[in-house]
């Protein structure tokens, strides 16, 4: 009865705006948006879905409250003030990258946490992000096997010395939490493409014989292993999800992290480029899923330029590398300029965000609920990767628990959407509608303006396929702005830009 309530009171509060956040308050101004089998705040299409000519869609979430807050303003000059406005100028004539997508990865812990829901919480879920009324996420990442957002570690042939992978099989993990939430995602948009990543071979294939640690794949093992990645393939086939593309596995350079529990297997550029050129590329080519990309690095950026300059001078290497899988946990170590310098090394492979999330290490708060200042990390980042070349942007487990798990080595971290199994609800965090600023609003094939840099105020924007023109805008500071974004052939708009606060601005082309 109390939800019910407090659902009514905020409805009349926000004066009858059914598809508006619910919010639930963890003080200092920490907000999360409840959703349950009744109801999930939305962001409906617009109609016109592109704005009459002379207008133009305005959306605003703030740390104040506004969540995607909607409202159609009209081309014009700024009032008069004493501080003059801070000028954004959109050029469409200079075009760079075409976008792939936005989305999440889909770990066993997600499926776990997912499937602890009843039935209709978890379609809310799944529809918050993969559905046209949601976040329409177009990517998702998929682990080959176990990784630490597992129960235990496993791989799909932990059978010694299995020179034939006779015992090769998906486990019971991929059947329980991935495939049915795969399938799902599928349905809700069909152009869902899978980026996967193995975070260790088999132990016996690897010179420690451990699925972490100091541990390489053995030498006799390169075809045996890029076989093992086939069958992956072939597997989630024979269940009706493609394997859009495969990364030559999960931060390799962990692997020389002394003490690190994490799953994973060491390589160097010399032997990742030997495994790519000689066996996985030729064994993907040969087989009827050659058109499966492959992605180098899959590992932080301060490994940029370097790594992938030594990977591709490989000639074979070259030849079946499709693009560059990269983290975001050591970005303050180096500038996004990198990702612009890898890209005009190498302008015919593509650049991907593949894994990011906040809360990770000792001495941190794992999950930090309605943290609004965690929101302007992820929408920080998104606008450096995409300034700097990258495709696209995906974010770490779609959904984990009150406690940032579970995680078999207890790396527990934050997650855009927490459930709550004991009420049957989930919480939607600012991490959450940081993303859904880009993905909501840029689909697939949009392509990167000019846009002038606006210090204190980042920027990014695109040209939709549909042809809308689509801004996005990042206020960190604790004072508001006025912003005015000066289309060069369409005219200028003027926004009110509020203290740390995150907008996207659509007009007609």
């Amino acid at each position: 009865m109390w939800k019910a309530v407090l659902f009514l009171g905020f409805f009349l509060l926000t004066e009858g705006q059914s598809d508006g956040c619910v919010p639930k308050s963890y003080g200092n101004g920490k907000i999360v948006c409840v959703c349950n089998a009744t109801y999930c705040d939305e962001t409906p299409e617009q109609d016109p879905k592109v704005p009459v000519n002379g207008s133009f869609y305005w959306y605003v979430s703030s740390k104040d409250g506004q969540r995607l807050n909607f409202s159609e303003k009209q081309f014009g000059q700024c009032p008069t003030s004493l501080i003059p406005p801070l000028t954004l100028n959109v050029d469409k004539s200079q075009q760079y990258q075409k976008i792939l997508g936005f989305g999440g990865a889909f770990t066993d812990s997600v499926g776990i946490n997912i499937k602890k829901l009843s039935e209709p919480v978890q379609k809310k879920l799944l529809c918050t992000y993969f559905c046209k009324e949601g976040s329409r996420y177009s990517l998702g990442r998929l682990p080959i096997a176990g990784t630490d957002f597992s129960l235990k570690p496993y791989t799909y042939d932990d059978h010694d010395d299995d020179l034939t992978l006779a015992n090769f099989s998906l486990a019971s993990e991929d059947y329980n939490y991935k495939i049915p939430f795969i399938q799902k995602a599928l349905k809700l948009n069909p152009e869902l493409l899978m980026v996967s990543a193995a975070w260790s071979a088999p132990a016996w294939m690897k010179t420690n014989d451990k699925v972490n640690g100091h541990g390489f794949l053995k030498k006799d093992f390169y075809q045996l292993y890029a076989d093992y990645i086939l069958k992956f393939v072939e597997e989630y086939g024979k269940n009706n999800i493609s394997v859009w593309g495969v990364s030559t596995g999960n931060e390799p350079l962990n692997a020389y992290i002394p003490f690190d529990r994490l799953n994973t297997m060491g390589w160097t550029s010399e032997t990742v480029s030997k495994w790519v050129g000689e066996n996985l590329g030729p064994t993907l080519a040969a087989s009827s899923y050659n058109n499966t990309k492959i992605l180098l690095l899959d590992d932080q950026r301060i490994f940029l330029p370097w790594f992938i300059r030594e990977v591709l001078s490989h000639e074979k290497a070259n030849q079946y590398a499709s693009g560059v899988a990269v983290h975001f946990y050591f970005d303050f170590l180096n500038s996004p300029d990198v990702l612009t310098q890898t890209h005009d090394a190498f302008p015919d492979k593509f650049i991907l965000m593949t894994e990011a999330c906040l809360g990770p290490g000792p001495f941190v708060k794992h999950v930090d609920m309605g943290a609004w200042n965690r929101g302007e990390t992820y929408m920080s980042s998104i606008l450096d990767y995409l300034n700097n070349w990258s495709v696209g942007w995906i974010d770490w487990n779609l959904a984990l628990d009150e406690t940032g798990g579970p995680n078999w080595i207890n790396n527990n971290v934050d997650s855009p959407i927490i459930v709550n199994a004991t009420t049957d609800e989930f919480y939607k965090q600012p991490m959450f509608y940081a993303v859904k600023h880009f993905s909501r609003f840029i689909p697939r094939g949009s392509t990167r303006i000019s846009m002038t840099d606006g210090f204190p105020v980042k920027s990014a924007a695109f040209v939709t396929p549909s042809n809308e023109t689509v801004v996005v805008l990042l206020n960190q500071w604790d004072i508001p702005r006025t912003v005015v974004v000066n289309d060069l052939e369409k005219g200028k708009m003027c926004v009110q830009v509020p203290a740390h606060s995150m907008h996207t601005i659509i007009y007609g082309n």
